[in-house]
């Protein structure tokens, strides 16, 4: 445990504790946050935190939960935060098998906190790539969850998604898998600041609250460019979880709330979440909510508006947890 911090707040106590577990690749150690709250645990909460981040950026929404009693818990992807080695790690997944190995690795951090809470009710809330990681563990691991947040997600045509793994394969044979790509970086991202009318940064799209897209800007974990191996990576778990194949395993009876701002380019500005949605439902997904907020763009819980965001969420796990009562 590095550090162990009481917060005062809300409805109670906060305690947050870091700790490590070992990666299913066998090589790194995953970084784990937990927000505990001092009082009765009603729920629990995992977060997926999305590319280029790390997952004590949910600090504000894990204390609010954790001040409504529900311990929250995340771990930094690999390539990430403080699970990535150093800084030539940030962007790269060692011994990765894909996407697998990332979603092996939200599976372990589940498992080590539902061995000392197995009756607790338990969320999984992903953000963007982990999000589309989020998806995949519905789709390999889903039966286990109650309920599940998806938040800022998409989806890729399948043609431009076969395109970009090539080139992604193409430039690791022969700049090498630790090459940091402007053309992948272009293609990934460069159409994203296109729609807005006036930007000051490149990351503009990411909210309209300029004051988080400086905190973003000025983060050495934030904004970093990714490795070829991590774009292969991340085609790779938007490959697998648009497979018919793999959407007809989602669990049937675990609720679903999308949450996405209207103004995400990720989600092609409110286009994709709908469709993902439809598409769930006709593979017999019972429960699938949505919700855009009008004007927001990629991360809604920075935006402007953020504070109803997270009542949504929360209001989403109260409704769960109410009806597993009955």
């Amino acid at each position: 445990m590095m550090y162990d911090e009481k917060r005062t707040g809300g409805a109670g106590m906060v305690e947050k504790e870091e700790f490590y577990l070992n990666s299913t690749n066998g090589v790194n150690k995953l970084h784990v946050i937990l927000w505990h709250p001092l009082e009765e645990i009603r729920a629990i909460v995992q977060i997926s935190h999305g590319m280029c981040e790390y997952v004590d950026r949910y600090d504000r929404l894990a204390t609010f939960l954790a001040q409504h009693g529900m311990m929250v818990i995340g771990n930094d992807h690999l390539g990430h935060g403080e699970t990535a080695k150093d800084e030539e790690e940030l962007g790269y997944f060692p011994k990765a098998k894909g996407s697998e190995t990332v979603v092996d690795d939200l599976y372990k951090v589940t498992k080590s906190i539902r061995a000392r809470y197995p009756r607790i009710p338990y969320f999984l809330l992903g953000h963007s790539m982990g999000s589309f990681m989020a998806r995949r563990y519905l789709m390999t691991y889903g039966s286990q969850l109650d309920g599940a947040i998806l938040m800022g997600t998409g989806s890729q045509p399948p043609a431009l998604l076969s395109a970009a793994k090539t080139t992604a394969h193409s430039l690791s044979v022969v700049r090498g898998e630790h090459h940091r790509s402007q053309l992948m970086m272009k293609m990934a991202f460069g159409s994203y600041n296109k729609q807005y009318p006036s930007v000051r940064t490149e990351y503009d799209w990411l909210s309209r609250n300029e004051a988080n897209v400086d905190t973003y800007l000025e983060d050495p974990y934030c904004g970093f460019m990714f490795t070829l191996n991590g774009y292969k990576v991340l085609f790779d778990v938007l490959s697998f979880i648009q497979e018919p194949a793999h959407i007809s395993k989602l669990p049937k009876e675990v609720p679903l709330l999308f949450v996405a701002g209207s103004d995400d380019p990720v989600g092609h500005f409110g286009k994709d979440v709908p469709e993902i949605c439809r598409t769930y439902r006709e593979a017999g997904v019972k429960n699938v909510e949505m919700k855009l907020y009008p004007g927001d763009r990629h991360e809604i819980l920075n935006e402007l508006d953020y504070e109803q965001v997270q009542m949504d969420i929360l209001s989403f796990i109260e409704k769960r947890l109410e009806a597993l009562k009955a």
